[in-house]
């Protein structure tokens, strides 16, 4: 798929928000940390009932969803609660079964390209010959998941496929692209329904860019200076 015909997949969100701040309920804990509101909540919601339709009718056989911890939290919970109301591509509930996994390789705003994976060698085996639908937050680089796609294949699984809630538009990308994506967004840091600056934001439901005042106040003390 090229890199043009790829985003058709997507919502495209541009680098200019049609919102105002204003109009819209920002915690009050938020409010000098917030620059753009880029996707309203109920936008949010409603791509995520349509992806539900698309995965759940591209199954039979019971499917493990896999959540990737912390940021796909939400998007997890979300995009499952509506694929148990629908029917598969035969007409028929689909059975679902819950895994998670932590991912970590960002500090700050910067992927590390550090990869560490929280599975057990016993969880991995237990996945052989099922349908694992990985669900993560955003795809940025496209380095963290790349590596987790490969580490799970090595497992002998009967399909694998990712769905991602957000694609970075980033020249840094490898040109991973996940199965199923709900938006493309601008190459910034974005924050809100539960991404995450240095574990502060999930509780702010829009999602938004941060501001410069936001980035300086929540800035991790661990950061190595560059």
């Amino acid at each position: 798929m090229s890199s043009e015909n790829k985003y058709q997949d997507a919502i495209f969100v541009g680098e200019e928000s049609p919102y105002e701040l204003k109009h819209f309920v920002i915690p009050d804990h938020y409010t000098d940390d917030v620059d753009k509101l880029l996707i309203p909540h109920g936008v949010v919601i409603d791509r995520i009932e349509k992806l539900a339709r698309e995965i759940t009718r591209n199954y039979s056989d019971r499917l493990v969803v896999c959540c990737v911890l912390k940021g796909g939290h939400q998007f997890f919970a979300d995009l499952v609660s509506c694929m148990k109301k629908l029917p598969n591509r035969e007409g028929k509930s689909l059975p679902i079964d819950h895994d998670f996994i932590r991912v970590k390789s960002y500090e700050n705003t910067a992927s590390t390209g550090n990869v560490q994976i929280s599975m057990t060698e016993e969880e991995l085996c237990n996945l052989e010959g099922r349908d694992v639908l990985i669900v993560e937050d955003i795809i940025d680089t496209g380095r963290t998941m790349e590596a987790l796609v490969a580490l799970l294949k090595k497992y002998k699984l009967r399909s694998v496929k990712v769905a991602s809630l957000f694609v970075k538009r980033t020249p840094l990308s490898n040109g991973f692209y996940p199965d199923y994506v709900g938006f493309s967004i601008p190459d910034t840091f974005v924050i809100g329904y539960c991404l995450d600056y240095n574990d502060v934001f999930r509780d702010l439901d829009h999602v938004c860019s941060i501001s410069s005042v936001g980035i300086k106040k929540y800035m991790s003390k661990n950061k190595t200076p560059s």
